[in-house]
């Protein structure tokens, strides 16, 4: 938890943004794997954390912009809980560090409710994303849960999105935590990593350091010889020679920042030539968009930088031709990079996706719907305090080729008699962690090998 100011002040700037109403922001609930008592990990709500810091179950905040009140309502532990979850503090002793004095329980919030509706009061939510807090929230306003998502507040969702897109430092400090469990996690999969073991070895050896670190993985794990398949949680192969290994793992601190990192290697100790090649492009797309990262470029911009590297060095081997700027406008690249260069991140690995990716990452314009490019999580002008992925990527995807070659698409750009001979070739690509500066970026964490010289030392 970070200290009492921090919170009341997030806290304040929202009501000052908000200005008139109440705001309600449910926390998580614990959400059961096959029945009651048995729960998936317990993973609180950003925002709630964000502005209330409480990282407990049944818990909902509330604001009263006009008269100023901060109240946390929910119930303290009955003696049948403390037999198996143990003496915890009181709700009002967890809820003083952040600055909040008053507490109630659950059931008086109705009333609260009730009378802002009798007032013809506005009442701010976000839009949930759980069905547990679609039902609290339709219990509370009336609203049916089929349609409470509509109901919830642009200028609540506006004004949460301008306070959490920028990083503070101390939130920059827990993310940089984050990143350098991350970081391990990636070597040691780059050490141990052999043909014969198992794909879901690695993924294991990997949580391990995530959970040793305080924290959790902050997203499933993808740990496979099949990267072709972006979000790729199937763990039963077995690594063999001449495969490539990608892993894509984070670590979330117990504070909930994330982290977030690719890498690709041989499963042999050194790459193949033909592997060399596709890397290195992925890398050089890797440091082009890196290399533009500063405060006023658009991310759009970058990713067409990391576009454009991709499609000249595919061009140079023989699987594209053409013009490289008009097949990157048209949209040719995207067999291999169907995909976006990077996101937005914090409390949320695809940090507030919850509140969507038209006012997080697109500042309120629109997205393209052009394939590939509508993929793209981030296209607004960079700002110092933003977090951020940069992860550009090669993926010979055997459907994809299929279709595109059978439609004859963009056989103007696209060879596909060479790509052919590649479709078992699976995907790579490296992915780090920035935050924008008042004059640039900064890569944050401890370095991860990247260059192919890098990986094979790596590797042993």
């Amino acid at each position: 938890m970070f200290k009492t100011e921090t919170y009341k002040n997030r806290r304040a700037r929202l009501k000052q943004d908000i200005q008139d109403g109440i705001i309600l922001l449910p926390g998580n609930e614990e959400s059961p794997m096959n029945y009651t008592d048995n729960t998936y990990r317990f993973r609180q709500d950003s925002s709630f954390l964000y502005f209330f810091g409480l990282d407990y179950p049944g818990l909902v905040g509330y604001l009263d912009i006009d008269s100023g009140k901060e109240i946390i309502f929910g119930d303290d532990l009955t003696i049948d809980d403390v037999i198996w979850m143990g003496t915890k503090p009181s709700l009002l002793e967890r809820s003083k560090p952040i600055g909040i004095n008053t507490v109630l329980p659950f059931c008086c919030l109705q009333d609260y409710v009730d009378e802002a509706i009798k007032k013809d009061r506005k009442i701010h939510f976000l839009p949930p994303y759980r069905a547990e807090n679609k039902i609290t929230l339709w219990n509370l306003t009336g609203i049916p849960p089929g349609k409470i998502n509509e109901a919830a507040s642009v200028d609540l969702i506006k004004a949460v999105v301008n306070q959490r897109n920028y990083k503070t430092t101390e939130e920059i400090d827990e993310i940089e935590k984050a990143v350098n469990i991350t970081v391990d996690m990636h070597l040691a999969a780059m050490k141990m990593a052999q043909p014969g073991i198992t794909e879901a070895q690695i993924a294991a050896r990997v949580h391990e350091i995530a959970l040793a670190g305080g924290g959790d993985i902050s997203f499933p794990i993808i740990a496979t010889i099949h990267g072709e398949t972006l979000h790729n949680h199937y763990h039963g192969n077995r690594l063999e020679r001449g495969q490539l290994f990608l892993l894509d793992a984070g670590a979330e601190t117990a504070m909930h920042y994330a982290g977030d990192m690719s890498s690709t290697f041989p499963v042999d100790k050194t790459f193949t030539g033909r592997q060399k090649e596709i890397y290195q492009i992925t890398l050089d797309a890797h440091l082009a968009a890196v290399n533009m990262l500063k405060p006023g470029v658009n991310f759009k911009d970058v990713h067409l930088s990391a576009c454009r590297t991709i499609a000249a060095g595919m061009k140079d081997l023989g699987f594209m031709k053409g013009d490289v700027d008009e097949a990157v406008e048209k949209g040719a690249h995207a067999l291999f990079f169907p995909c976006g260069t990077g996101h937005m991140m914090g409390l949320d690995v695809h940090d507030m996706e919850d509140l969507g990716e038209m006012y997080v990452g697109y500042d309120g314009q629109p997205k393209s719907s052009q394939f590939g490019l509508k993929s793209l999580r981030l296209g607004r002008p960079l700002e110092p305090g933003f977090v951020l992925t940069i992860e550009p990527g090669i993926y010979f995807i055997p459907e994809l080729i299929g279709q595109w070659k059978a439609e004859g698409k963009f056989k103007e750009f696209i060879n596909y008699d060479k790509v052919e001979q590649y479709k078992d070739f699976s995907g790579c690509r490296n992915e780090e962690d920035f935050v924008i500066t008042e004059t640039g970026a900064r890569c944050l964490g401890k370095p991860l090998p990247k260059t192919i010289d890098e990986v094979e030392k790596a590797r042993g």
